[in-house]
């Protein structure tokens, strides 16, 4: 049998980044003699608030127990998780209840006028919230950005991917050279091949999620300037962000699928393409009349 072939049986199978492991609070009681001071210090917060843990960031739990980032990711490989979002789903299955995997509001005995007044009622306290802490002058910023920009990239990934395909046909509405981009492969080619001539608007919940995150870095390296649009003013997406609109959805972070926040996305986009549309108002209103007359065509 040849090396190759060899090295091809043996290679060991990639684990999911968010399996849920059973028991890790079991798991961080037995590793924990054997854990060094840092770390220990983490084990000893994450055991005592496991709740709190399953809404917090990888930098919201280093500054709660005074280590680093990267103290965090050890801890989690010394348990022998892949990363921080598999501490945390594995931790929702044990102390969140199934039913707030589908709404953190809801119960398993509400019946369907419950769940519809605490979904609708969820969706505008989300608007209300982000309304609140929506910064005016990061909005204009965002409009500067976009009205020198030659040609706007827009990426998006699992739920955000439609925000993003449905600000790209905003934009387009308006007149301005919009791409979306929401496979993870053709963001990483097109961010870096973007420019200083060039806008990136990343729609992420979390501010975590590898494939944007990489995206958005590799955008901003090669000269492009960056807008984010995320619920989580600690999310390490903001370190490649020329620009940051927030969100500010009531959700927490061990699902892998926003909701509410979608709603607020959806809201905080359409301000910024308002924004641009008033911008340059001749234009986005002759491109709104033409774009109209031809989407008429489709109808009946």
């Amino acid at each position: 049998m040849s090396e190759s072939k060899s090295k091809r049986k043996v290679a060991p199978k990639r684990r999911s980044d968010v399996a849920i492991v059973d028991n890790v609070m079991t798991r961080i009681r037995v590793r924990h003699p054997s854990l060094g001071p840092s770390t220990r210090s983490i084990a000893d917060f994450v055991l005592a608030n496991p709740r709190q843990v399953v809404g917090m960031s990888v930098t919201e739990l280093a500054e709660a127990t005074g280590a680093s980032d990267g103290s965090v990711i050890n801890f989690c490989r010394q348990l022998d998780l892949s990363g921080f979002q598999q501490l945390k789903l594995s931790l929702a299955q044990e102390v969140v209840q199934p039913v707030q995997f589908i709404h953190e509001d809801l119960q398993p005995t509400d019946d369907t006028p419950t769940v519809c007044r605490k979904t609708f009622h969820a969706g505008v306290q989300a608007l209300k919230d982000t309304l609140s802490i929506l910064d005016a002058d990061a909005v204009s910023a965002a409009v500067d950005i976009i009205r020198a920009a030659k040609r706007i990239e827009i990426y998006g990934i699992g739920s955000s991917a439609p925000i993003a395909e449905d600000a790209q046909y905003r934009m387009l509405r308006i007149g301005l050279d919009a791409r979306v981009v929401v496979d993870s492969h053709v963001q990483a080619i097109s961010a870096s091949q973007t420019g200083p001539d060039v806008a990136v608007l990343t729609i992420s919940h979390s501010g975590a999620t590898h494939e944007t995150l990489a995206a958005t870095r590799l955008a901003k390296d090669a000269g492009a300037k960056t807008i984010i649009v995320t619920n989580f003013s600690s999310s390490p997406l903001q370190a490649y962000a020329d620009v940051k609109l927030f969100t500010m959805a009531r959700e927490t972070k061990f699902r892998t699928e926003a909701m509410t926040s979608r709603i607020a996305q959806l809201c905080v986009l359409d301000a910024l393409i308002a924004a641009l549309a008033l911008a340059n108002y001749d234009r986005a209103t002759e491109t709104l009349r033409k774009t109209f007359d031809v989407l008429s065509l489709k109808r009946f």
